[in-house]
């Protein structure tokens, strides 16, 4: 009985080391060809990731260069519309008055705007210590009032605060012949810094950016120490500092031995406009190693996995790890297009997942915000460049914009369109006489006119330069056109404006009238043409006059355009 009974344990104690030992070949079968093959295909891929790492960062640098173009494409075309202000607000006071209300809703990056008068001096600012700041000595004002053109400073220091900045101008003249002032901007560094934020934090990796002299102004915050340095004062890129300062390429890549013997690559690129580069150095061996700690890592993770967690990761992985990144990841795809509205929903997620969710939330929040800001602070800036001031019409450049889209449309369903132009009569004698005080009253008024009348008519009213304005009649032929000009002409007469060098003892207008059906043969600058012409034959009619000039394209031998009275 007893060889019985120990028989039948040793069946048993068979069947269950049986089931033991097929569970791990099973295991060791699904695990083995997945660890020889990783452990090829990391072997496969070290020198791989060594240029991907090399590669990334390159990416990111050129990302930094970007963002900071940017940075400087923004700066200047907040100064290029505060150069017009300045030269179209009629006055140092009510131009202050509007730049200060212009940069109500900052840029994070300027850390101030003024207006230099031509001795030097600023005249106003956004920071009010900076008013009666002499900067006649500045290197840059004085290359932006020779040059005509926007000018980015090097690394200095700031004449009030004493902070580091760097500093642009753009003269008033570029916009305004005569006009001696210069709008100039504090550029905070600390921003700049904060671009290049991607590139710090990485083993092996120095980034800097330097100005024309070479000196550091910028850097990400693990690396701040080396802001206002020369770079041939900084230990890793002292060797390269000639080579990288003296460039004339737009971008370049050097390898060269450092002072601690390491072999480093470094790439730079310019900001374009400015004289200022971007330098990412890498350290091969550095960057070697990390790959190399990563492969032994994955190596120690994969055999813990054939050993604990093999069996229960196949059974859990599906419900606890992969739905919830196809999930994220989903999210994060709809982030990139665009739709800041989505959110992740914790209550589908476990709770490992919960700070990544609030992560992504935020993310949406922010950006969503951000972007609403951006938006906003554009559409502020494109009314800004296209209205005119005094008038509160569309400036030349706005009704030139309307005039195309008009044009463009009329030519799609083959309607007429009909320009007016309209010039104020003897107007010179009307400044000479009133003063130009009075001058700007007037226009002002002509202005309002006008936008009674466009809106009346659904027209569109612009100031095209000086005395001389324009209505713009999408749909309207030259007949309705002719009775809308002499309706201009009596609404301006009705005004009533004392001219008494004028013939008529009020102000009165000349206007041109012509119309067209847009085709492939024509262009708008014919309808400027005509109407212009038109203009010119109501002023030698006696003014206060309205006539019209219509115009067809002749093709011939040479092409002209035959214009008909």
């Amino acid at each position: 009985m007893s060889r019985v009974t120990f028989n039948r344990k040793r069946v048993k104690l068979k069947k269950l080391l049986g089931i033991r030992a097929r569970l791990a070949l099973l295991a060791l079968i699904l695990v083995t060809p997945l660890m020889l093959e990783r452990a090829r295909s990391l072997e496969d891929t070290r020198a791989k990731q060594i240029a991907q790492a090399t590669q990334e960062f390159s990416t990111i640098a050129r990302q930094s260069v970007q963002a900071q173009r940017e940075i400087v494409s923004s700066v200047e075309t907040m100064m290029k519309s505060a150069a017009y202000i300045r030269a179209s607000a009629g006055g140092v006071s009510r131009s202050c008055d509007i730049l200060r209300a212009s940069m109500q809703v900052e840029l994070p990056w300027i850390r101030s705007m003024s207006i230099v008068a031509g001795n030097g001096r600023v005249q106003c600012s956004t920071l009010p210590s900076l008013v009666g700041v002499d900067l006649s000595d500045r290197s840059y004002l004085k290359k932006a009032v020779e040059t005509r053109g926007f000018v980015f400073s090097d690394y200095l220091l700031a004449r009030a605060a004493k902070l580091p900045i760097m500093t642009a101008a753009y003269p008033v003249a570029a916009i305004a012949a005569g006009e001696d002032a210069v709008i100039v901007a504090g550029i905070n560094l600390d921003w700049m810094s904060k671009v290049m934020a991607d590139l710090g934090g990485r083993s092996g990796v120095s980034a800097v950016l330097i100005d024309s002299e070479g000196t550091v102004v910028a850097a990400p915050f693990d690396q701040a120490s080396m802001v206002g340095r020369a770079l041939d004062n900084v230990p890793l890129l002292a060797a390269i500092a000639d080579k990288a300062i003296g460039s004339d390429q737009a971008t370049q890549s050097i390898s060269f031995i450092a002072a601690d013997g390491s072999k480093r690559v470094v790439h730079s690129a310019r900001i374009p406009g400015t004289g200022s580069r971007l330098i990412v150095s890498l350290d091969e061996a550095k960057i070697a190693a990390s790959i190399n700690r990563e492969i032994r890592t994955v190596y120690l993770q994969l055999a813990f996995v054939c050993l604990f967690v093999l069996l229960g990761a196949l059974i859990a992985a599906e419900r606890l790890i992969i739905q919830p990144i196809e999930m994220m990841a989903a999210i994060a795809k709809r982030f990139g297009q665009g739709d800041w509205s989505v959110r992740a929903a914790k209550s589908r997620l476990p709770a490992e997942f919960f700070p990544l969710a609030r992560a992504f939330n935020t993310m949406a929040a922010e950006l969503g915000q951000r972007e609403r800001e951006l938006v906003a602070t554009n559409d502020r800036l494109t009314v800004m460049a296209s209205i005119d001031m005094l008038s509160g019409l569309a400036n030349r450049r706005g009704f030139q914009s309307r005039l195309d889209f008009e044009w463009m449309k009329a030519q799609q369903y083959s309607s007429e369109l009909s320009l007016l132009m309209i010039d104020v009569d003897h107007f010179k004698l009307f400044n000479d006489t009133y003063g130009h005080p009075e001058g700007d009253v007037c226009l002002s008024r002509l202005g309002e006119t006008l936008a009674g009348v466009a809106a009346e008519t659904k027209g569109f009213a612009g100031r095209y330069g000086g005395e001389e304005f324009c209505l713009l009649l999408p749909d309207t032929d030259t007949n309705r056109a002719l009775q809308i000009g002499e309706m201009v002409r009596s609404a301006v007469q009705n005004l009533a404006m004392p001219h008494a060098t004028s013939s008529h003892k009020t102000v009165t207008v000349s206007i041109g009238v012509a119309g067209a059906t847009p085709s492939d043969m024509q262009r708008p600058g014919d309808l400027i043409e005509a109407a212009d012409a038109a203009l010119y034959a109501a002023k030698h009619r006696g003014r206060n006059a309205v006539v019209e000039h219509g115009f067809v394209r002749m093709l011939d031998g040479v092409g002209k355009i035959a214009l008909a009275s």
